[in-house]
């Protein structure tokens, strides 16, 4: 039988989708019923932009503060040091203190669209565990805390047994991360009176241990809550897009492109993407998402909307709606159609069309331009390129041209 819950956050991750497990769910819903609840999702900061798989995280955080409740946003400035292995084959690259800064910086734009930052009760925290972490003294965190862990657990994570399994390496400095993660959840708890981690189910292991851990040392009940891993219908991973990740920082991927991403969702996932990284009402997500045929590129239009408008604003929304409409339906150029500059000096007189769209990143390699010219996919200014030696010379970009790679790619090129 299907638990019901009591609690409005509980009830809105049961019928949109966000169920997966959690250490004790009748406990989790009877606090988040007394009143005020501290939850946190930590983020590491490997790169100056979050991505769309973070963006399950950073909806289950906002309805979170929309129920009523307080979120933390737990920045990784000093885990991103070591490196989580979950989900990952390799080692990750280190990086400086510096770096670690500027990315955490660049990534808060992106939190604030979601949530609300303030000192009212309900108002979203930015913490940072580079705080606490970067002054533990090594000998003292072992003593005190890691005869809590044992290593025959550690080991049955998936986190770790899947890369054991594929004789790939796992480092003794990533096999720490578990322990540093479930201390940053005891030292929450301690400082905000945080008594809820969320997650992806691949970091069910690591919320589990921080779980224990805080039960152990500070006597109090604590809760551990995950969301099901997001898959697209034909199986495979959510978050990649032709050009790579789907970034949600503009200066990483144009809004148009972002938007572009979810117009061009597949049929079958335009409900379920709806209910997980929408607000739209559950009703009207299942109305859309049964519409057949051509209607159903409408609820398209309606999800890249909605999505695009929390990443990116209402107004970036309309222009790339606007842009989409200009490109396809009359063939022009819209005003938020991504746009490439490139210098003088690297045009001269002219440049091979293959470059260009190598340069624009329509084409990952110049191979793969050639294939595209040769299947009929290239468009310059709306006219198919038949030659891949074709020249485009100096004075039409200066004016600028128009690169197309099938019906759904597009981007403009201008010079200095």
């Amino acid at each position: 039988m299907t638990y019901k819950p009591k609690s409005e956050f509980l009830q809105v991750m049961q019928t949109r989708g966000f169920m997966a497990d959690c250490t004790d769910l009748e406990g989790l819903d009877d606090a988040l019923t007394k009143g005020v609840v501290t939850a946190y999702i930590g983020f590491d900061a490997t790169a100056n932009s979050l991505h769309i798989g973070n963006m399950l995280q950073l909806m289950m955080l906002r309805w979170f503060q929309k129920t009523g409740h307080r979120p933390i946003t737990l920045m990784g400035g000093g885990t991103t040091k070591i490196g989580d292995p979950s989900g990952k084959d390799a080692s990750r690259q280190m990086l400086t203190a510096e770096k670690i800064n500027d990315n955490i910086n660049s990534i808060r734009g992106a939190l604030e669209n979601y949530l609300t930052y303030d000192d009212g009760p309900t108002g979203a925290i930015l913490a940072n565990n580079a705080d606490w972490l970067d002054h533990l003294n090594y000998i003292d965190f072992l003593r005190d805390y890691g005869p809590h862990f044992t290593i025959n657990r550690m080991l049955s994570f998936d986190s770790v047994k899947l890369r054991l399994d594929r004789e790939q390496p796992l480092t003794f400095l990533e096999f720490n991360y578990m322990l540093l993660q479930a201390y940053d959840y005891m030292e929450l708890n301690n400082r905000y009176d945080c008594i809820l981690q969320l997650g992806g189910s691949d970091q069910w292991g690591n919320i589990v241990n921080g779980v224990d851990l805080t039960r152990r040392i500070n006597k109090k009940s604590v809760y551990g809550f995950t969301a099901p891993l997001i898959t697209k219908s034909d199986g495979s991973k959510m978050g990649k897009s032709v050009h790579g990740a789907v970034w949600l920082n503009a200066e990483q991927m144009s809004p148009y492109e972002f938007w572009q991403f979810w117009r061009n969702t597949d049929d079958s996932d335009v409900c379920k993407f709806m209910k997980l990284f929408t607000e739209i009402p559950v009703a009207e997500c299942d109305r859309l998402g049964a519409l057949q045929g051509s209607e159903i590129n409408d609820a398209k239009i309606v999800l890249a909307d909605a999505v695009t408008t929390l990443a990116h604003g209402a107004d970036t929304a309309a222009a790339a709606r606007a842009t989409a409409r200009e490109v396809f339906e009359k063939g022009g150029v819209g005003a938020a159609l991504p746009t490439i500059t490139l210098p003088a000096s690297e045009i001269g007189e002219g440049i091979s069309i293959v470059q260009l769209f190598v340069k624009t990143g329509l084409s990952k390699s110049g191979k793969d331009a050639k294939r595209l010219i040769a299947e009929g996919g290239a468009k310059l200014n709306d006219a198919a390129v038949t030659d891949a030696g074709t020249m485009v010379p100096a004075e039409m970009i200066n004016a600028s041209v128009k690169l197309s790679a099938g019906k759904k790619r597009h981007a403009l090129v201008c010079m200095e």
